[in-house]
Parts: structure tokens; C-alpha cells; sequence
């Protein structure tokens, strides 16, 4: 199989996706705030502010990005470092405007979190971790030095130390949660992004090479007639010519190449022809097909098809798309690699459903992560990691792929262990491995008659 299973995609959450102009828009859209927070302060509220200094604060970042948007190109996408200084200078200028505006007691103080959120979804674990630090040093510095928030009577407005003390807690707490929780979600989206992406490029080059053999066997097909054509003249010219020349030796040599040619094009072109019919099959040929990269591995692979309830009943027809082979493919790779010596693939069906099991006797899942698989990226079943095997460290995208691909055919998957499924069974205590049961609706999976169409007539 495919080596879509342990196809690793390496982008982790950092630096070069966010462009400038975007964090310029963000900071044009605080400055604009920040004055319109100050001027109410000061005309509605009567409060007595360092307008100067707070301007001067202010007019810092509207020179940064002006100075920002005339250097740099419009697409400039920021690395990882300017990132970190783009938005630790907002952070310092937030913490300078809540010094010179009362500091903790100023409600707009809990904005300090925004830059540790920002830095959670777009930069690397240790600019995060830098930033919450820095943060939580300005709030810390905030709660002790800064200017009073006075009104124009000259009383002075805070709150009470309790109150005070409070506010620094539930800050600290904000940056530290706020920032893990935004962590954890965007590396989980990033992941399933990652998966995603694979399963994707799995299934693209499942269907290239289905497209690969149709063009193929019409290679095959158009081809036919002219090296027909150079064997039957290879053959009349060997035939004319005398028996010991070299010209006879060559013309004998054009023919068992052009026989070569033919078997080649025929090999190649077998699973590939472009007749309808062959976009179906029974059931158990699709599942055999599935297994076929798998059968030479060293390990015995039992194929039982029939139908679940002892009553005879005509084996379903199925499309043979790329999604159910390669999801199939990626589950038999799967038992296959971890199995002792033997994998057990079953099919059944009703008039309802048509159900596969594949079940292997090697150590089978992690009963810990027997709810998540399926998830891609998990460890690889079995614990530990494998010397000869390094490529499942990571294992996880390869059933991820399978359950993906599958459940778009309308599939249900469960996963369980033998163990715990065949123990009280004789007949099947010694599949003591993995247990995968894949069911679908018959109506999803079955060709209904007529779907397989017709083949065109040539033109007159």
C-alpha cells in the first residue's frame, strides 16, 4: 500500500502565514479606540488624563505603521521574530496607556490578554509563552506603579485593594487559560488541517493511477493493430530470407519484440480498461483487490465472504471506487503490519447492510486510546515505538485516512480489540488483535441496475 499512511506534513503553528497589512489594520482599529476611549473619558466623564503623554503613547504605533506600510511591500508576510516584535510593541504600548490611565483600576486593563491570544493562534509555543510572561509582568508592575485616574474636582478614582488584587488575579488567570485554550484549539484545527490535506492527496493519487491505467489500456488497445502489423511483416520477412543471415536474425529478433510490446501493454493494461462494466464488481472481488499489494508480505491473509443470515442471497454489486479501495487498502496495511502471521478479513450481507470485518491476532489497540482511533496523528498501537519500523512514531494518519474515505461512502467504522470481543467464542479466541468492523447500508455501497450504463456504439 500506499504510502499515504505514514505521510507526515510538517506545518506547525508559526510565523510566515499573517500578513502585515492585516496586524496594520488591527493596529490602526486600537488606535481608533483608544481615542475614542480617551476623549469619552475626558468630555462625558469628566476625568482629568495625560492628554499629552497619552497622544505621544498613542502616536507611537501610528508611527510604527506608517513607517511599517511605507517600507514594506503590501503582501509582506511576516516571519516568526517579526511577529514576536509587532505584537510584544503593542503589548508595551497597551501596558504604557494603562500606567498613564489608572492601571488595574482601568476596566479596559483585561485588553492585555488580546496580544497573548494573538501570539496563541498564529506564533510558535515559546513566543507565547514569552508574551504571557510579559503580560503577566505589566499587570504585575500596573497593580503596584500608576498614575491616578483623577476628575476634574480632583478626586481620585480606585478601586478597593480587595477589588484591586482581584482584577490582577483574573487577569493572570485570563492570560494563562485564554492562551492555552487558544493553543490547544488551533493546534487541534492545524492538525485535522494536516490530515485533511493528506487524505486529500491519498485519495488524488489513488485516482491518478486509475486514470493512469485507463490510459493505459487504450494505449494498449490503439496499439494493438500496428505491432499486429510489424510481427505479421517480421514474420514473412524471417520466412524469405535464409536461414543463417543475419537480416533473417534481425527480423526474428523485430518479431519477439513486438511480442514483448503486446504483453507489456497488456499487463499494464488489465485493471484499467475503459469498459463500464469493469467500474463494478462482487463485493469480495473489490476486497481482494484492496488486499492484493498485501498478499505477498509474509503473513497469511483468510478471505470469508457470505451472507450474514444463512439465507442465499446474491452477492452485492459495488462500484469500485477509489475511496472504498484505498480506505480498505489503508485498514489491511494496518492489520497486516502488526499482525503475527494471520489477518482475517470477513464480508456479510443482509438486504440491508453489508458488513467487513478485519481482524488480526498481533497486540492490538492501546485500550486507553481505543475511544480515539481514528484521530489523526495518534501514536502508533502497540506503545513504545518500533526501531525497524520509525515511520509509525506518529501512527494514526493511515487509519485517520481510512475512517475518512470510508465514512464518505457512507460507512460506520468501530474499532476494538479481540480480546475483548472473542474471548467467550472458541471458534474465534485466537484473533486476539485488532478488530475493525466496517458496515454500510447496502443502497450506499450496492450499483442499482442501470447505473453502469451503456457502452457507446462507434459512429457510422
Amino acid at each position: 500500500m500506499p504510502e499515504s499512511s505514514s505521510i507526515r506534513i510538517e506545518s506547525p503553528i508559526g510565523g510566515s502565514w499573517i500578513r502585515l497589512r492585516t496586524l496594520i489594520a488591527l493596529r490602526w482599529w486600537a488606535v481608533i479606540g483608544q481615542v475614542t476611549a480617551m476623549n469619552v473619558a475626558q468630555r462625558v466623564y469628566d476625568l482629568n488624563l495625560e492628554i499629552g503623554l497619552c497622544y505621544l503613547v498613542i502616536g507611537a504605533s501610528v508611527l510604527g505603521n506608517l513607517i511599517a506600510s511605507i517600507v514594506f511591500p503590501a503582501n509582506k508576510r511576516l516571519n516568526e521574530t517579526e511577529n514576536l516584535m509587532f505584537v510584544l510593541f503593542d503589548l508595551l504600548q497597551l501596558g504604557l496607556m494603562l500606567y498613564l490611565t489608572g492601571g488595574l483600576n482601568n476596566p479596559f486593563s483585561v485588553l492585555i490578554v488580546g496580544p497573548v491570544i494573538v501570539s496563541a493562534a498564529s506564533l510558535s509555543a515559546r513566543s507565547t509563552v514569552f508574551l504571557g510572561l510579559a503580560a503577566i509582568g505589566i499587570v504585575s508592575v500596573l497593580l503596584a506603579f500608576h498614575l491616578p485616574l483623577r476628575t476634574e474636582q480632583g478626586f481620585v478614582m480606585r478601586m478597593p485593594q480587595v477589588f484591586l488584587f482581584g482584577n490582577w488575579v483574573a487577569i493572570v488567570i485570563g492570560v494563562v487559560f485564554l492562551g492555552v485554550y487558544s493553543r490547544w484549539i488551533v493546534s487541534e484545527m492545524q492538525g485535522m488541517s494536516d490530515a485533511l490535506q493528506a487524505t486529500q492527496m491519498a485519495l488524488a493519487r489513488e485516482q491518478k493511477l486509475t486514470d493512469l491505467g485507463g490510459v493505459v489500456a487504450a494505449a494498449a488497445h490503439e496499439l494493438g493493430t500496428p505491432l499486429a502489423t510489424i510481427k505479421l511483416t517480421s514474420s514473412e520477412l524471417a520466412e524469405d530470407l535464409p536461414i543463417d543471415s543475419d537480416q533473417r536474425e534481425d527480423a526474428l529478433l523485430i518479431r519477439a519484440q513486438a511480442d514483448r510490446c503486446r504483453d507489456i501493454l497488456r499487463s499494464m493494461g488489465r485493471a484499467g480498461k475503459e469498459d463500464l462494466h469493469l467500474r463494478n464488481a462482487p463485493l469480495s472481488a473489490v476486497i481482494e483487490e484492496a488486499a492484493e499489494p498485501h498478499l505477498q508480505r509474509g503473513k497469511q491473509i483468510l478471505f470469508d465472504h457470505g451472507t450474514d443470515s444463512g439465507i442465499a442471497m446474491d452477492q452485492p454489486v459495488v462500484l469500485r471506487s477509489a475511496e472504498v479501495i484505498h480506505g480498505l487498502r489503508n485498514l489491511i496495511q494496518n492489520a497486516v503490519d502488526f499482525t503475527r502471521d494471520t489477518v482475517w478479513i470477513e464480508s456479510n450481507w443482509t438486504e440491508r447492510t453489508i458488513t467487513l470485518r478485519i481482524m488480526d491476532n498481533g497486540p492490538g489497540y492501546p485500550s486507553h486510546l481505543l475511544g480515539r482511533i481514528g484521530d489523526p496523528l495518534m501514536r502508533r498501537r502497540g506503545g513504545g515505538s518500533d526501531p525497524q519500523r520509525p515511520e509509525y512514531e506518529g501512527m494514526g494518519l493511515g487509519l485517520f485516512i481510512a475512517k475518512t474515505l470510508l465514512e464518505r461512502s457512507g460507512a460506520r467504522l468501530n474499532f476494538a480489540n479481540g480480546t475483548d470481543s472473542f474471548r467467550h467464542d472458541s471458534v474465534l479466541s485466537d484473533r486476539t488483535g485488532a478488530f475493525v468492523e466496517v458496515v454500510w447500508p447496502r443502497d450506499k455501497l450496492e450499483t442499482k441496475e442501470g447505473d453502469i450504463g451503456l457502452n457507446r456504439p462507434f459512429d457510422a
